[in-house]
């Protein structure tokens, strides 16, 4: 079974930085690549940022390229996602979740496999 949860969410202005992290339970976490995707109201979750197993190899959403940074440390099995140059249209709950082997391209959600509960990113004007 894994277990995934975010922490950092909060509320900051435009302009503003924070750091998300997930926290994975399992012995697996290293051998996955991993995903943060993020959910307003009404909407469909939309991909944000990928990163491979290794760490060698991200993929960011047009959205926040050159804003946001994905990273990994698989001796603490945590992922990371830094936003900087926060805008209002980031408002979201942001999810972390593990890749899931499979035929769905990785902006799909159907990419992966599990989720974490999710945290509330409000980034105000």
């Amino acid at each position: 079974q894994v277990q995934l949860v975010e922490s950092g969410g909060g509320l900051v202005q435009a302009g503003g930085s924070l750091r998300l992290s997930c926290a994975a339970s399992g012995r697996t976490f290293s051998s996955y690549a991993m995903g943060w995707l993020r959910q307003t109201p009404g909407k469909e979750r939309e991909f944000v940022a990928r990163i491979s197993w290794s760490g060698g190899s991200t993929y960011y959403a047009d959205s926040v390229k050159g804003r946001f940074t994905i990273s990994r440390d698989n001796a603490k099995n945590t992922v990371y996602l830094e936003m900087n140059s926060l805008k209002p249209e980031d408002t979201a709950v942001y999810y972390c979740a593990r890749d899931a082997p499979g035929g769905y391209g990785y902006t799909n959600p159907r990419a992966y496999d599990y989720w974490g509960q999710g945290t509330q990113v409000t980034v105000s004007s």
